[in-house]
């Protein structure tokens, strides 16, 4: 069994050294430099927030952010955004594929809010080659079953788009977080292609419930298992056995840049659950790779 890179030196050759000509993160940020300059803003304030630090640890300017992930090994990704107000998504899918057009590695995206138009947008980003969507049901503090996104949801769950879906407590409980709340999104739209971001946490046990019940879910690895989230949001004792169950629908996610901790750092928790017999090696190649590699058509 390979083990985990132990420093972000080390992680194209471990990559390599498991076959795959490189990573395919589905979860990755990057923003117009003055929002960008907000998130960070924000997580300055981090111990206001969250009662804790949040050193973003990849703060660097935007070319040197491409750079890092370039020497990472990071061969595809999607550079998800995401808004918090009306007016914005539209801009910001906008801005979403220019960036995939400068950036060979960069998957175009695109973004929604509940707002008039709204399916006229996902319609015309997916004409425009959208292959993933984010949606942050936390920042954008708003009910994904407002009727304004019901037929948002079904233009994507058509066009078998994925949808980067940020619908759990964690890391603050908004008014319309929670698993349950999203599940009713699915009961309407149940071939929706869905990514739970952070695999939903801290509701990991209602995340598989729901890949039980909806063949196109699947969970991202974002910010799951490190040190750092552990203690807000421990895994259960029986997480690399539920993990088997759904080996091919778990995909990498990192939040590269605004983590607060080493991008091998989420690799290294990977190996560490690939270290169970039921999953081992041929899980790190889905999980790395082939999945969201899959799921992103590339």
């Amino acid at each position: 069994m390979s083990e985990g890179p132990e420093t972000d030196a080390d992680v194209a050759g471990w990559v390599a050294s498991l076959g795959l000509d490189g990573l395919v993160d589905l979860h990755v940020h990057f923003l117009p430099k003055p929002v960008m300059d907000k998130v960070w803003a924000y997580f300055d304030r981090a111990e206001q927030h969250y009662g804790m630090p949040w050193p973003v640890h990849y703060r660097t300017t935007e070319d040197e952010r491409i750079g890092t992930l370039r020497g990472l090994g990071v061969r595809r990704f999607a550079p998800l955004v995401y808004p918090h107000k009306p007016g914005m998504a539209q801009w910001l899918t906008s801005w979403a594929l220019e960036f995939a057009e400068r950036v060979p590695e960069a998957v175009p995206t695109a973004t929604f809010y509940p707002e008039p138009g709204a399916e006229s947008s996902v319609d015309e980003a997916l004409r425009a080659g959208a292959r993933c969507f984010k949606a942050h049901v936390q920042v954008g503090a708003y009910d994904p079953r407002d009727e304004l996104l019901d037929a948002v949801w079904g233009v994507i769950a058509d066009a078998g788009v994925p949808v980067v879906v940020h619908c759990g407590h964690g890391p603050l409980r908004g008014d319309f977080t929670g698993l349950r709340v999203f599940g009713e999104v699915l009961a309407r739209h149940p071939k929706l292609t869905a990514v739970l971001a952070h695999a939903g946490f801290p509701e990991y046990a209602a995340a598989f419930d729901l890949m039980a019940k909806y063949p196109r879910v699947y969970l991202d690895t974002t910010m799951v298992g490190v040190p750092f989230s552990e203690p807000g949001a421990p895994l259960p004792p029986d997480w690399t056995a539920r993990l088997a169950a759904f080996a091919d629908r778990v995909v990498l996610g990192t939040d590269f840049p605004n983590i607060p901790y080493s991008y091998a750092t989420q690799l290294q928790a990977i190996a560490g659950w690939a270290a169970d017999d039921r999953l081992g090696e041929p899980f790190l190649r889905a999980v790395l790779h082939d999945t969201p590699a899959r799921l992103l058509s590339v």
